[in-house]
């Protein structure tokens, strides 16, 4: 074996540990972030209080928005949100909160709900004050145990706050919005 050619193979393996070990590095250096910025939203609980509300006024009016587009687009409206009102007294803190856009059979059911602390970071490094999930299904995929769904977290950062979604099997993130719903919805027509 030349030298500078090949490695030889017992230097390669060496190498790998320092790869994983770098990983977690990363990975606790992430947590170590989330959390410092999750720690300044502690102070005040009715401030988080009051965001939650207005979180959830938010994610009804973003599927109001969708259900109105979609309807004003139809010879007759199909689709239906309930609740068809909501208001930050609507809120509940504990237990969980329901909202769903159906029509004919087919569903998209969001569920949200207060983490277990007052900001959290565990399922998701953006420090949050809500989470949930959205569901969107129709008969077929329920007679197959098909059901799509993403993680939803209302995130709070920097003085901003918004709804995110989430999907654990691709890795992708993005906003809760007009377009998530449509491209949650089409399939299943």
């Amino acid at each position: 074996m030349r030298a500078g050619k090949n490695k030889p193979k017992a230097l390669q393996w060496a190498f790998a540990p320092n790869m994983a070990h770098d990983d977690a590095i990363v990975r606790l250096a992430r947590q170590i972030d989330a959390s410092r910025k999750a720690e300044r939203f502690l102070v005040n609980s009715q401030e988080v209080a009051n965001l939650r509300r207005s979180g959830a006024c938010e994610l009804h009016r973003i599927c109001a928005d969708f259900v109105a587009s979609v309807n004003s687009n139809l010879p007759e409206a199909v689709l239906d949100l309930s609740p068809a009102d909501y208001a930050p007294e609507s809120f509940r803190e504990a237990g969980v909160n329901l909202i769903q856009v159906g029509s004919q059979g087919r569903q998209i059911q969001i569920a949200f709900e207060v983490p277990s602390t007052l900001v959290s970071t565990e399922k998701f490094l953006v420090p949050y004050i809500l989470e949930g999930e959205v569901r969107a299904y129709n008969q077929s995929m329920l007679e197959r145990f098909e059901i799509r769904t993403l993680s939803l977290f209302f995130c709070v950062d920097a003085g901003t706050a918004g709804w995110r979604s989430f999907d654990w099997r691709t890795r992708h993130t993005g906003p809760v919005d007009r377009d998530l719903l449509v491209r949650l919805m089409g399939p299943l027509f």
